[in-house]
């Protein structure tokens, strides 16, 4: 579970997240979504631990800067952020390693998954945007965490790829784990999702849930529209 309460962060007079509360369940798909700027991003990394901000956040009832909520947490930053000298297979080895992994065919599942066992000895510096994000995916995936948090996950991406994360979050999901979504992209995330804070500005301007069997008199995209551009 992902417990975001009261977080504000300012950038000297520039408020990026003002106030915000939300809370992401085990079992579920929570999607941050907003135009660029609305403050995903900002929010996203200060559940990193990347920023520092007033207000709590917790996973799994952990305080999110504790060494044992680190443990928990898997994230995928919007730019990869590799070793120019280490190989993909040295950047997975030292994730299994430091997260002290035992299985090693979990490593060989996920290059496998995203077609990158035969870019096992390639640097960090010698792939393509989309190569580093799916590195970036594998490395987060790597120790099993139980919440998981993506910053615009399918940039750059090829199809295969695409396909392939879409149903690594519903596995998530089957699973029991919490995943975070960052994007500003409605086509992107389909049906696949439980719970959508539409956020303008720094703050979420409106929260629609995905419950099946009912009605809802506004589509997510009609709702994202008036919200963002005053308009149906």
């Amino acid at each position: 579970m992902l417990t975001v309460n009261g977080v504000t962060k300012k950038y000297k007079k520039f408020v990026a997240n003002d106030n915000l509360s939300f809370t992401i369940g085990d079992g579920e798909v929570g999607i941050l979504l907003g135009p660029n700027g609305a403050g995903k991003s900002t929010i996203i990394k200060s559940i990193a631990g990347l920023l520092k901000y007033q207000g709590t956040i917790e996973i799994d009832g952990l305080d999110t800067h504790s060494l044992e909520a680190k443990r928990k947490l898997g994230y995928i930053p919007e730019i990869p952020a590799l070793y120019d000298t280490l190989t993909v297979d040295e950047h997975l080895e030292f994730i299994r390693r430091a997260y002290k992994v035992e299985d090693v065919s979990i490593k060989e599942k996920l290059l496998d998954r995203f077609e990158l066992s035969d870019k096992k000895k390639k640097m960090g510096k010698e792939l393509s945007k989309g190569m580093q994000q799916k590195v970036s995916i594998c490395c987060a995936l790597m120790h099993d965490p139980s919440v998981v948090i993506f910053d615009e996950p399918m940039v750059g991406l090829d199809p295969h790829a695409i396909k392939e994360l879409k149903l690594v979050f519903q596995e998530l999901r089957d699973a029991g784990k919490t995943v975070l979504i960052s994007t500003h992209m409605i086509d992107t995330i389909e049906d696949y999702w439980d719970v959508v804070h539409i956020m303008m500005n720094g703050k979420i301007a409106a929260t629609k849930h995905n419950i099946p069997g009912t009605s809802d008199d506004k589509s997510l995209e009609q709702l994202f529209f008036e919200i963002t551009e005053g308009k149906a």
